[in-house]
C-alpha cells in the first residue's frame, strides 16, 4: 500500500475532470428524486414474514447499498443457502421515472471520491438496502448445495427479513457468520475444481479513499472472507441460471475461451517469467494452480485476464446453451440489483419461474435490450477505473522526475508493459529487445496528473 499525499489537490481536480469527461451523473433529476421519495413510502404487502430467520450481511465496511443477506441451515447432507436479495422491483415499476433513469445509467459507477448510484439513496441506501436498522423487503432464493457442491434452486419467495448484523470483510470472525459458511465455500470450491472452472483473481490496482480523507494506491488481493462470500453469490447465480435455462428464458452472462494464438502467447509469457507450464496441461488447469501472492505468477494471472475476450450478456436463444468459460457453467447475474440494472429483471424472472407463474412480458422484452445497455455501462465503468488509476499513479510520482526505479517486464505482446518493484504502478515503455520477466531499472521522465500520464525510459 502506498498513501497519496496531494497538497495541491491535483487528485481532486483530476477526479472532477474524469467525472466530466465520462459524463458521470451528479445526483438525480428532481423528477427521479421525487419518485424515489414516493416509492420509499410503499408498504410491502405481498411478502411473507421471515423476520425470525437469522440473516446477516457481509460487505466492505463502508458499504450502505447492501444487495444480499444470507442464512444457512443443514438439510440432511445438503446445505440450504437462504439468500435474500434486495427487492428493488417492489419500489421500481416498469416505465416509471426511477426505471427510465436506471436504463440510462445501467449500473452504479464507483470512483475513489464517491459513487454515482443506479438508484437514488432513498432506495439504494434506504428502504431497499438490507441494513440491520429495520425490516426490509427481499426476495429469498433458497439454494440447495449438495456435498459435491452441485446447486439447485429449491424455493423463491418475496419476504420481509431482518438482518442481525452488518459484517465487514476486513474484520469478520468465524463466529460471526452462520454455521456452514466455510463448509459451503469449500463445497463450491470443490465443485469449481470438478467442473474445471478457470476463474483468476489476481491482485489488481485499486485507489481507495481512507477515513482521514487521504487516498491509497495498492495492489490488493482478495481477502479470504471475500472469496468465501463470493461463493454464495456463485451458488445462487448458477442455480438461477439453470432454472432459467430449463424454462427456456432468461438473461445469461457468457464468455468464450482465449483462442489458440492467445494461449500460445500466454505460454511464452510463462516461460519468460520463469514459470513451468507443462505442454500437456491446459490453460484451464494451469491457471488454477497460480498463486497471486507470487509476483511472477500474479503477473501471468494479469496477462490471462487481459487475454480473455471479456464477459457479456446474452438472452436465451432456442438451441443455444449459454456458456461462461471461466465459470465452466451456465451463469447469470442476479445478486446485485441495487448496483446492476440487469439483475432486477433476472430476479423477477427467477421468482416467477420458481412459483409456476409466467414470466412478465416486460421482463422478457427487457432481456432483448439489456445486453447493449449493460455492455455500454460496463465499458464506461472500466474506462473510469483505468482513468482513476492512471491519475493516482501520476499524482504519486509527480516531483520524482529523474529518479530511478526497479521494474519487471510483464508483457511484450501489446507493447512493452512494466510493473514497478516497490510501488503499485504499471506503465508502458518505449523500448526494444526486452522479454517478459526481464528485470530492469527505469528513470522517470515525466509524471503529469493533468494528462493522467507517466513516462519512463530505461536507465
Amino acid at each position: 500500500m502506498k498513501s497519496l499525499t496531494d497538497p495541491s489537490q491535483a487528485l481532486a481536480t483530476g477526479l472532477a475532470k474524469i467525472r466530466t469527461e465520462f459524463h458521470v451523473p451528479d445526483g438525480f433529476p428532481a423528477e427521479v428524486m421525487a419518485a424515489a421519495e414516493a416509492a420509499a413510502r410503499r408498504v410491502p404487502n405481498q411478502h411473507a414474514d421471515r423476520t425470525d430467520m437469522p440473516f446477516v450481511t457481509l460487505d466492505p465496511a463502508a458499504s450502505t447499498d447492501l444487495d444480499q443477506a444470507f442464512s444457512i441451515e443443514a438439510s440432511g447432507g445438503d446445505l440450504l443457502l437462504h439468500y435474500a436479495i434486495a427487492d428493488v422491483a417492489w419500489f421500481v415499476e416498469d416505465g416509471d421515472a426511477l426505471d427510465r433513469e436506471a436504463w440510462t445509467r445501467g449500473e452504479t459507477l464507483y470512483l475513489p471520491d464517491g459513487k454515482a448510484g443506479l438508484y437514488p439513496p432513498a432506495i439504494a441506501e434506504g428502504v431497499a438496502s438490507l441494513l440491520p436498522d429495520g425490516p426490509r423487503p427481499a426476495v429469498i432464493f433458497t439454494v440447495r448445495i449438495a456435498e459435491d457442491g452441485a446447486t439447485k434452486l429449491d424455493v423463491a419467495e418475496r419476504a420481509i427479513i431482518q438482518s442481525r448484523a452488518k459484517l465487514a470483510y476486513d474484520s469478520v470472525k468465524a463466529a460471526d457468520v452462520p454455521a456452514g459458511f466455510a463448509e459451503m465455500a469449500r463445497r463450491m470450491a470443490m465443485n469449481e475444481e470438478r467442473r474445471g472452472a478457470s476463474r483468476v483473481d489476481p491482485p489488481e490496482q485499486e485507489v481507495e479513499r481512507l477515513a482521514d480523507g487521504t487516498f491509497k494506491l495498492s495492489f490488493r488481493p482478495l481477502l479470504q472472507s471475500e472469496q468465501d462470500n463470493a461463493a454464495l453469490s456463485l451458488a445462487a447465480n448458477m442455480a438461477i441460471a439453470d432454472a432459467m435455462l430449463a424454462h427456456k428464458t432468461g438473461l445469461f452472462r457468457v464468455m468464450s475461451e482465449p483462442d489458440a494464438s492467445k494461449v500460445q502467447r500466454l505460454r511464452n509469457a510463462a516461460q519468460a517469467l520463469g514459470l513451468s507450464w507443462p505442454a500437456s496441461t491446459s490453460l484451464r488447469d494451469y491457471q488454477r494452480t497460480l498463486d497471486p501472492s507470487n509476483r511472477q505468477q500474479a503477473a501471468l494471472m494479469l496477462e490471462i485476464r487481459h487475454a480473455g475476450s471479456g464477459a457479456s450478456y446474452q438472452p436465451y436463444q432456442e438451441g443455444v446453451v449459454p456458456w461462461h468459460e471461466a465459470m465452466a457453467a451456465t451463469y447469470a447475474h442476479a445478486t446485485a440489483p441495487l448496483r446492476r440494472l440487469a439483475d432486477r429483471y433476472v430476479v423477477r424472472c427467477a421468482l416467477a419461474i420458481a412459483n409456476g407463474q409466467p414470466v412478465p412480458q416486460a421482463v422478457t422484452d427487457a432481456f432483448t435490450g439489456l445486453p447493449k445497455v449493460m455492455g455500454r455501462a460496463d465499458a464506461r465503468a472500466s474506462q473510469i477505473n483505468h482513468a482513476a488509476i492512471d491519475l493516482a499513479e501520476a499524482v504519486m510520482l509527480r516531483g520524482r522526475e529523474g529518479e530511478t526505479f526497479k521494474a519487471v517486464v510483464t508483457d511484450v505482446n501489446h507493447g512493452v508493459r512494466v510493473q514497478l518493484a516497490d510501488m503499485p504502478v504499471v506503465a508502458s515503455l518505449k523500448a526494444s529487445g526486452l522479454e517478459q520477466g526481464d528485470g530492469l531499472t527505469l528513470r522517470l521522465v515525466s509524471a503529469d496528473p493533468d494528462q493522467r500520464s507517466i513516462v519512463f525510459e530505461p536507465a
